[in-house]
Parts: structure tokens; C-alpha cells; sequence
């Protein structure tokens, strides 16, 4: 019964030190991860755009346009990596 809560924390930490390696300075971990966690479903709902997910994600957590933009690739890359191909190959609006 411990498993989903000890993938989640791993999850978790490795989100915020790619987020700390790039240079995303952020102040409330919890908050940074459950923000992380909905770039996906954000991206797959009707009308998501990587765009769209960038600029909800400056707007609703105090990022410029380009640390936005960093945080939703990593958030990507860590929560569903499956949506990376689709993003590089043009597959999904922008």
C-alpha cells in the first residue's frame, strides 16, 4: 500500500530538481508539484495547447513566459513523458 505515495514523492523530488537544475526558482514545493502534475490533464482537455498550458501555468503561479515554458517541459517529461512525441512532431495544437 505504499508504493503510489513513494512513486509520488520520487515523482515529485526529481520534478523539482530539474525544475532547481534549469533555473525555476520556486518557494512552496507542494504547490509547485500539484502544479506540475496538472500540466497533463490540461494538455489533453478539450482546447489544451502547449501554449495555452504555458501561459495558465505564468499566469496562475507568478512565472515569466519563458520559466513557464521550462516548468511545462519538465512537467512533461516527469508526469507523462508519452506527450513529448506528439508535441515534437506537431501532433497537438500550439
Amino acid at each position: 500500500m505504499l508504493a503510489p505515495p513513494i512513486r509520488a514523492d520520487i515523482l515529485g523530488n526529481a520534478f523539482l530538481s530539474a525544475l532547481t537544475n534549469a533555473g525555476v526558482a520556486y518557494t512552496q514545493p507542494t504547490t509547485t508539484t500539484a502544479a506540475g502534475q496538472s500540466v497533463c490533464p490540461m494538455l489533453v482537455a478539450p482546447g489544451g495547447s502547449f501554449d495555452a498550458v504555458v501561459a495558465e501555468i505564468a499566469a496562475n503561479n507568478g512565472f515569466s513566459q519563458k520559466s513557464a515554458g521550462i516548468f511545462t517541459i519538465i512537467a512533461i517529461a516527469t508526469y507523462c513523458p508519452g506527450v513529448l512525441a506528439p508535441l515534437l512532431n506537431g501532433g497537438m495544437q500550439s
